[in-house]
């Protein structure tokens, strides 16, 4: 699995979220429910990982949608 972005800011994750899915490339987010551990003060950003394999294709994907500066760095 490889991270691609790392936010507390659930539309940026939901948006990404929906893009993903609808190119068939499976997602997953970290560390959502750590914010009832940090008693949502949202000090505990979520990661949206993809599989390795696709990463690329959904970095382009992101770029394309706008979301260019949202990626973290390979």
């Amino acid at each position: 699995m490889e991270e691609l972005i790392r936010t507390n800011n659930v539309v940026t994750l939901s948006f990404v979220a929906t893009l993903l899915k609808e190119a068939g490339i499976q997602h997953f987010i970290a560390d959502e429910n750590m914010s009832v551990l940090d008693g949502s003060i949202n000090a505990l950003s979520r990661r949206l990982m993809v599989d390795a394999e696709r990463a690329n294709e959904a970095r382009q994907l992101l770029k394309e949608a706008g979301l260019g500066a949202e990626l973290r760095e390979k």
